[in-house]
């Protein structure tokens, strides 16, 4: 058998697994007739690896597909499907009797799974993947590739010179980053020509800003990387739900770059479980009227717009259908710490930088509203707006969930360059880092993994442009699998550099810290796994199910 033909045969095994092990959860979470929250979480150990193994099988199954464009590709497709195999293997091993399995899970599928896992083949891999510094050809229509050349060229020009300086003094984004990025229209990315913006729709319409998102990761994920996530965000929502008048007035200057953009919906007390928002905005006339502490608000200073998730009808028990979206106007302010003054109605925002470990140049805040006035037409769809604002923003968490995954891709990318060059250049007792087979291995699944990270984004990307129905579930699964591969990417990374990988000058060690926010922000890698992947994969399961 072929490489290509191994990875497929394993890939169709390991499906065969999972959806006898799916079918085995969804009837011990069935309660009459649906799936069951506090069924899931009873077994949430096993409905979490079966989420995680689930999101990893579909990227192998769509880099075996993409597999018949080269003898790379193909290997590639091989090297990553052993690579979930002994993930799915090791997470089965002692729980086959939770998981609805017999033992010796895969045991037909030793050979192909030996031919993935040889070190010769792994290491014959790696010497392509030094040769280029890439993870195989992207295979990208020519207009296409040349959005992504003109953005790995603002990236290498005036992202990645400053991106150092920024991390290591938790300074601010520098502004010619943000105007440059404006004149090359990467705001409008998104929004549809009608206001302003470069969307006319068709299917490659978000994997254009897939491509983006990654080259500015690639230079770096504080400095620009996470600048078009934003717009995206409130542009969707303003898009879905907000008036004519609305879309006409915000939009324009959120694609020209007028406006920059931030989100506040977490609370101090209230991460993924948007339904427990407390911040609340109390009408008052024309206005509405501010109220509470929101958290993690990400780019907050610099930003002109805040979308704001808040609880318009006062009785809780409603849970997120007495949310609603608010745009809320600011002034600009640089530095980790300011306050904003109402000059009518004394309402007020105090607002402070939250340190972290990486991330840094769009500076995450904890905002507390005072009584802050916004009129009705803020709400984002004014009367018709009313209680739908949770279901604005997951709609609009989607696209940001895919765009996240390219976040992940650029962080990947950027270690995986830094890894071969160092290695090729590196010698140890008397040869370069890249001549040993362990390192060569190493380089080998880092490439895999990003092959297989980068081919699923480019079909989630299709799947929401044409609106498919498994684009929401996939754009989850993209986002749990990019950015959890990310940190053993980055950590391999920085082995390789040995001590100078612990060191600040190297640009790994900002990648490292960096990669460890991405399973934390746009849903958890937890809550993604069993709020969204297995809930969804289980009722699919049960619906299928003979009544």
């Amino acid at each position: 058998m072929s490489q290509l033909e191994q990875a497929r045969s394993l890939v169709e095994a390991m499906r065969s697994v999972i959806d006898r092990a799916t079918t085995a959860l969804a009837e011990r979470c069935e309660v009459d007739g649906r799936i069951d929250v506090g069924r899931i979480d009873e077994h949430q150990t096993i409905a979490y690896d079966l989420a995680s193994i689930a999101s990893a099988l579909t990227a192998a199954e769509h880099l075996v597909a993409w597999g018949t464009k080269g003898d790379l590709e193909a290997d590639l497709a091989l090297a990553l499907a052993a690579d979930v195999a002994v993930d799915l293997q090791s997470r089965v091993a002692g729980r086959e009797t939770s998981w609805g399995l017999d033992a010796g899970v895969l045991h037909d599928q030793q050979d192909a799974l030996a031919a993935g896992r040889d070190p010769a083949f792994l290491a014959a891999i790696a010497t392509r993947v030094l040769a280029t510094g890439e993870a195989g050809s992207r295979h990208l229509p020519e207009d296409l590739e040349m959005v992504r050349q003109t953005f790995r060229r603002f990236a290498e020009d005036k992202v990645a010179p400053v991106a150092e300086q920024v991390h290591r003094n938790d300074e601010d984004i520098p502004e010619d980053v943000i105007s440059g990025l404006a004149e090359l229209g990467c705001f409008a990315l998104s929004i549809p020509a009608d206001y302003g913006g470069f969307a006319e729709g068709g299917e490659d319409e978000l994997l254009n800003m897939v491509l983006v998102t990654e080259e500015l990761s690639r230079g770096s994920l504080g400095v620009a990387g996470s600048l078009i996530t934003r717009p995206e965000i409130m542009g969707t929502a303003i898009l879905k739900g907000g008036t004519e008048e609305q879309k006409q007035g915000w939009l324009p200057t959120m694609a020209s770059g007028e406006k920059m953009c931030a989100v506040a919906v977490t609370e101090p007390d209230v991460g993924s479980d948007v339904a427990g928002v407390k911040v609340t905005a109390t009408r008052d006339g024309g206005d509405w009227v501010i109220d509470g502490v929101k958290t993690w608000c990400t780019f907050a200073g610099r930003a002109d717009l805040l979308l704001v998730l808040a609880r318009t009808d006062p009785d809780r028990s409603l849970g997120h259908k007495g949310l609603s979206l608010f745009v809320v106007e600011k002034p600009r302010f640089p530095g980790h710490a300011w306050r904003a003054e109402q000059d009518e109605g004394g309402g007020s925002m105090d607002a402070r930088a939250i340190p972290t470990l990486g991330y840094r140049g769009m500076h995450s805040f904890e905002i507390s509203f005072d009584g802050w006035r916004v009129p009705h037409s803020a709400l984002i769809g004014e009367d018709d707006g009313l209680g739908r604002g949770f279901y604005l923003q997951m709609q609009a968490f989607a696209n940001a969930r895919l765009q996240t995954a390219a976040r992940a891709q650029g962080v990947m990318q950027s270690a995986l360059d830094r890894s071969v060059s160092y290695t090729k250049d590196r010698r140890v007792f008397g040869s370069p880092l890249a001549d040993y087979e362990l390192n060569r291995i190493k380089i080998a699944r880092m490439a895999a993994l990003l092959a297989g990270c980068r081919v699923f984004s480019t079909e989630v990307a299709r799947q929401l442009a044409r609106g498919d129905q498994g684009g929401q579930l996939g754009a989850s699964q993209l986002k749990q699998l990019s950015c959890r591969v990310t940190e053993w990417v980055t950590r391999e990374a920085l082995q390789l550099h040995g001590g100078y990988g612990y060191a600040e000058e190297y640009t790994v060690s900002r990648l490292f810290v960096d990669a460890r926010v991405l399973s934390i922000f746009e849903g958890t890698d937890e809550v993604l796994a069993l709020r969204v992947i297995a809930r969804t994969m289980l009722t699919d399961a049960l619906a299928r199910s003979p009544a």
